[in-house]
């Protein structure tokens, strides 16, 4: 019996303690959870101040993820209390922008906009070449909606498109970052009569007037459309650069007149107004801007602005002979000012020349160069990183100027700076990667890959042959003997000659008509596979047309002089064979032109 005593006690008391444990349980998770919120809160670094309720931006570490750094595993209760404080909080946005610095490819969209079916092409090849990266300057490529519909152009990407091209590149891990201008070049905006009235200058379509009523309206719905279709953009860039004018306008007078003539706290306001708005947009976002409109101004004036807060500057200089302690001094002056990080902006296309069609490598190679000097000598400044370097590529100075050389022009140069960038020179190895990757030879004394045989090289091919030689032949024949002699532009006007002397060039210039006019249908081919019908109409009007078409009048003058038989002048005469002659070929416009003529002549 006293057994049996024993052991129902034993038992009892196991029950006992079993329910002591249940029943104080939560009670005991409740304590764990408090400590570990005071681990968080307080404990031995924060015991002597006043902590608030975290609240970390997007490039704060989280002080707990740096006690737990040696840890593999975070105890259950910690993880809850975690997850209940991050609930409490916006979301976070995971901040996995790579350390190392990048290389971006720069396409300007404002002119000569390549199809999606040729970026599909390219992209490869600039992943392969060492960039990761793309900044997409979209003006008016990009298919803007309801109020702003009219800034797109004809040719404008639709939303598939930018799907495509934001598919392609996370496919080949090119960073995309948008480029929307908000100040200065805002030539494609401000040329249409309804946005007049935002205008700096009255008369002029650059800059925007900061102080006009419905401006930031205007900035805050192009950025908001833009976010909207890249909602993944851990960058953005909002131009700024080359802001004309400003401080011209009657608005900014009087701004100025209240605030002591202060020309950079008027752009300053505007820029950080719009970073700020770019920050609620989108919380974690990182911006950029263009450094030229404050490379004059003191570091104290540009720490007052609080834009250090919101952007990084991008230093821009595209010029071969470029001054590395120039741009030491600017790097500088930004680190004093308070600016975490800092960009470079280089040039593989479009800054030679406001017309150049052929892009000349050994230019813009010593540009790179002298860049490679500025990115190895960062490490001597300590709280300002180097985040990355844009090539820029630019179609055009500006909206209303000419096209630059055409992208695939260019490949080559690209390849050749960025290969220079990765080797720290243009030596033997990055020159054979180029030769690999491209499937040609640099001729940097002339200025061409020989042999080419990356996508679009058939145009880059066909551009060098009419940069070469289309205006060459022209001249060439008519600077012959028997055209100078017995063609000139008297004896054109008068129908006037000898059949004996044009036969003599009669032939050959009616074979190098044909035969241009044959490569020429070759060239339409492969620009319609790359580009969009206003790009091949405005490329060949500004390269082309003037020397074909001198060519088309000379064979159609030389088949109507010849009908004549070396008649006397006569403009009765001369005027019968040319109408008859341009009727067959259609050649309408210079019919009217030598029918004004005749009137002229008989009139007097």
């Amino acid at each position: 019996m006293n057994t049996q005593k024993v052991m129902r006690l034993i038992v009892g008391c196991l029950v006992i303690v079993a329910m002591v444990k249940i029943f104080f349980h939560p009670s005991s998770s409740k304590d764990t959870s408090v400590k570990t919120h005071q681990i968080i809160q307080g404990g031995n670094f924060w015991a002597k101040q006043h902590i608030p309720q975290l609240n970390l931006v997007h490039n704060e570490e989280d002080p707990v993820k740096k006690e737990h750094a040696g840890n593999t595993e975070v105890q259950p209760e910690e993880k809850e209390t975690i997850q209940s404080n991050q609930e409490e909080l916006e979301p976070e946005i995971p901040d996995d922008t790579p350390m190392d610095p990048l290389k971006i490819v720069h396409l300007d969209l404002k002119g000569a906009a390549p199809k999606v079916k040729y970026l599909e092409e390219i992209f490869p090849l600039l992943s392969t070449l060492g960039a990761n990266g793309i900044l997409l300057e979209y003006e008016d490529m990009f298919p803007y909606e309801g109020e702003l519909s009219i800034l797109k152009s004809s040719f404008a990407y639709s939303p598939e498109d930018i799907e495509k091209i934001k598919s392609l590149a996370k496919q080949h891990k090119l960073e995309l970052i948008p480029l929307v201008q908000v100040f200065g070049h805002l030539e494609f905006v401000l040329k249409h009569e309804k946005f007049f009235k935002l205008r700096e200058v009255e008369t002029y379509p650059n800059s925007l007037n900061p102080q006009a009523q419905g401006s930031m309206d205007l900035v805050q719905d192009m950025l908001t459309q833009v976010m909207k279709k890249h909602p993944e953009a851990k960058w953005f860039h909002i131009g700024a650069d080359e802001v004309r004018g400003l401080g011209e306008s009657e608005d900014s007078k009087r701004w100025l007149e209240a605030n002591s003539g202060d020309m950079g706290k008027l752009f300053f306001n505007h820029v950080t107004t719009v970073g700020r708005f770019m920050t609620k947009l989108k919380r974690g976002i990182k911006l950029i801007l263009w450094d030229d409109m404050f490379r004059k101004l003191s570091s104290d004036t540009i720490k007052e602005s609080g834009l250090q807060d919101l952007a990084s500057p991008m230093i821009w200089k595209y010029i071969p002979n470029m001054d590395v302690k120039e741009i030491g001094n600017y790097i500088s002056k930004y680190e004093q000012a308070g600016f975490k990080g800092v960009w470079f902006a280089s040039a593989f296309k479009g800054a030679s020349g406001i017309d150049q069609k052929w892009t000349p490598i050994s230019h813009h190679l010593k540009n790179h160069l002298q860049w490679q000097k500025v990115i190895q000598s960062m490490p001597q400044y300590k709280s300002v990183r180097f985040q990355g370097i844009a090539l820029t590529g630019w179609q055009r100075y500006e909206h209303h100027t000419v096209l630059c050389e055409l992208l695939p022009v260019a490949i080559p140069s690209l390849a050749v700076c960025l290969q220079t960038l990765k080797y720290g020179s243009f030596d033997t190895e990055a020159e054979k990667e180029v030769q690999r990757l491209l499937g040609c030879q640099v001729e940097l004394s002339n200025n061409e890959c020989k042999g080419a045989s990356f996508p679009g090289s058939d145009v880059y091919e066909m551009v060098k042959k009419l940069n070469d030689n289309l205006e060459s032949s022209v001249k060439k024949i008519m600077q012959s003997y028997h055209v100078k002699g017995s063609f000139s532009p008297y004896h054109r006007k008068r129908s006037f000659a000898n059949p004996r002397n044009l036969a003599f060039f009669k032939d050959g210039l009616k074979k190098l008509m044909d035969e241009w006019d044959s490569f020429l249908l070759t060239f339409r081919k492969n620009m319609e596979a790359i580009f969009y019908p206003d790009t091949l109409e405005e490329w060949l009007e500004e390269n082309v047309n003037e020397h074909i078409e001198r060519l088309h009048e000379m064979v159609v003058d030389v088949k109507r002089i010849i009908k004549l038989n070396g008649q006397p002048y006569s403009s009765k005469l001369a005027l019968e064979a040319f109408t008859s002659e341009n009727f067959k070929t259609g050649n309408m416009e210079h019919m009217f032109n030598l029918q004004a003529y005749h009137n002229a002549n008989n009139a007097t």
